[in-house]
């Protein structure tokens, strides 16, 4: 899984700490641990270090599950930047994959569905994993107007949710609909008709 602390790195002691500590918490939760039962003190004890180990690198619960998250989570590609319709796909194919890989986790779901429950977790998961992607699409789009792919007088935020929104309709809200390797190329192609320049 790597590190994914944001703490100090390059000692191999403390990237050994930082991993038992990761550990620490996917086994917890394996054993079905709620989240809101996860306390920092429990999280030391199973991983064989003392709060304060934890603490140095984490600020609290929810940054250290955030982290864990975005480990687990594939990084979003880098758009080329040749084409707009391309980029787009690429990043829909991310969300696509994500869908797959949750549904075939009992883990990765069972994370997820306890994380709507706690606030601050869901903001800080936001704030550091969909935030991000939400911006580097809107990065794509707002190229696509320069250069003439989108019409200029699209709603660039608009845009975005009639492109990402049935892939999260897909994933999220219906967990029995299909997840082919074209949908992304489906949706775009589809939306694309109705945004594109005419003329």
């Amino acid at each position: 899984m790597g590190h994914i602390a944001k703490g100090v790195r390059g000692r191999p002691r403390s990237e050994a700490v930082e991993r038992s500590i990761v550990e620490g918490v996917l086994k917890l939760i394996e054993d079905g641990v709620p989240l809101a039962d996860l306390s920092i003190e429990r999280i030391a004890r199973t991983a064989g270090v003392g709060k304060a180990t934890i603490y140095r690198r984490w600020s609290g619960k929810e940054e250290l599950f955030v982290d864990i998250l975005r480990g687990i989570d594939e990084p979003p590609p880098q758009p080329a930047g040749e084409s707009m319709r391309d980029d787009i796909i690429i990043l829909l194919d991310h969300l696509r994959r994500r869908g797959v890989n949750m549904r075939s986790s009992a883990f990765l779901h069972n994370v997820f569905a306890q994380m709507k429950s706690l606030p601050k977790l869901w903001e800080a998961y936001h704030a550091t994993v969909v935030e991000p992607q939400r911006r580097v699409m809107l990065g794509v789009l707002r190229r696509g107007v320069e250069n003439g792919e989108l019409r200029t007088d699209v709603d660039i935020a608009l845009a975005y949710d009639l492109f990402a929104g049935p892939m999260l309709v897909r994933t999220v809200l219906r967990s029995d609909a299909p997840l082919d390797e074209d949908l992304a190329e489906r949706i775009v192609d589809t939306v694309l008709a109705g945004l594109r320049p005419t003329g």
